[in-house]
């Protein structure tokens, strides 16, 4: 990363990109390897709730990593603040992905309920991180 100063050259965010992205692949490897059984075993209520926290999960880490890669982008040059502070560069999907029903994810199979906590809690800390990046740039 350049030599620029801010938010995303500091420890903090080498970490929180780290861990993004080891949520990321621990998320595809459930979602490949264990989701089948686990939808095969649960009803079709359970099923449907399986699917609608899925696809929140992948909405959660998929808005984190293009957040998270958007802040890499400002501090190697390869766009500037500015831009970074644009609409479409914001995190996105707030609504979807801070909604958390704790009856919905105890429903959950344990790996699955697990993923989805880890992943609010990086969305919520993704949000704060935005916000301090829209006020002050990053």
């Amino acid at each position: 990363m350049s030599s620029g100063g801010g938010l995303v050259e500091t420890t903090f965010f080498s970490r929180t990109y780290d861990e993004a992205l080891v949520l990321v692949v621990e998320a595809r490897d459930y979602l490949v390897n264990n989701l089948a059984t686990d939808r095969g075993e649960a009803s079709f209520g359970d099923r449907v709730i399986y699917d609608c926290e899925t696809m929140r999960l992948t909405t959660r880490l998929t808005q984190v990593m293009a957040w998270l890669l958007i802040q890499r982008a400002v501090h190697e040059g390869e766009i500037g603040a500015d831009e970074a502070k644009q609409e479409e560069c914001r995190l996105g999907g707030r609504e979807v992905c801070l909604d958390n029903d704790p009856d919905m994810v105890a429903a959950l199979p344990a790996h699955l309920g697990a993923l989805m906590g880890r992943s609010l809690t990086l969305y919520q800390r993704i949000a704060r991180l935005d916000e301090m990046v829209g006020r002050h740039g990053p």
